[in-house]
């Protein structure tokens, strides 16, 4: 027996994560997707305007042409809105847990949530979840206790600001530009603190966000099909849509 494997050695054992050329090999497996998708908001005097798009797209595959990525908590007599970008999955988790928070607040309460109540609701929902976040980019916008325009931007984990105007998801990079250019709000590190919606009249502030979402549906390949725009003001919300490039 020592004669038959006299001059053979056996091999070491790959170690855990490794290939049989011991290799290194990182887990390609990832429990998010991106699915796409681009969502704005911008604050008038007496008005809000929240559009996003319908199409959802994984890699270069479009999954369905008619997807909303806006919450309306209620109905039409609601003041404020959330519109989502990122993974469809998290976003719909996120939306209906927000749904639910606010029916039992409004059974808690007798009356419906406050434009900043529903901000500091969605802040505190995301930052609950830092350590497994939900991979979305929100958007809070609607009327404050004033009648103004209110944004409301956030990063992964909760970390807010309100502002004049905003923008979120694949198409952010080339919609924020025109936004900055066009509306050209106050920082909001001014001190004393300066007012931050624009003050073009509402048609004009739609025709710009609609220009918007054109510009970038040429340019981003998830950024397509339909665009939601509602308008918010004191009567209620009122809903257009526009058509961007099927391909």
């Amino acid at each position: 027996m020592a004669a038959a494997t006299a001059g053979y050695k056996l091999a070491a054992a790959p170690k855990a994560g490794a290939d049989s050329q011991g290799v290194k090999q990182h887990a390609t497996w990832s429990p998010y997707d991106d699915n796409g998708g681009t969502c704005l908001a911008v604050a008038g005097a007496d008005y809000c305007i929240v559009a996003a798009t319908t199409r959802m797209s994984t890699g270069y595959s479009i999954l369905t042409r008619r997807s909303t990525k806006i919450l309306q908590l209620t109905d039409n007599t609601d003041k404020c809105v959330i519109a989502s970008a990122g993974c469809q999955v998290d976003m719909k988790a996120l939306q209906k847990l927000l749904q639910s928070r606010n029916v039992m607040f409004q059974h808690n309460h007798g009356k419906p949530m406050s434009c900043k109540g529903a901000a500091q609701l969605l802040s505190n929902t995301l930052y609950y979840k830092r350590f497994f976040p939900y991979y979305t980019f929100n958007l809070c916008a609607g009327l404050d206790e004033e009648g103004k325009g209110a944004v409301y931007t956030y990063d992964a984990i909760g970390s807010y600001e309100r502002t004049g105007y905003s923008c979120q998801g694949s198409g952010k990079d080339l919609m924020q530009p025109v936004l900055d250019n066009q509306l050209k709000a106050a920082s909001p590190l001014l001190v004393p603190a300066r007012n931050s919606t624009t003050t073009l009249p509402l048609e004009q502030a739609i025709d710009l966000v609609k220009d918007a979402f054109v510009s970038a549906g040429e340019r981003d390949i998830y950024t397509g099909d339909y665009v939601e725009v509602l308008i918010i003001t004191k009567d209620g919300i009122r809903r257009e849509e526009l058509q961007l490039k099927l391909d």
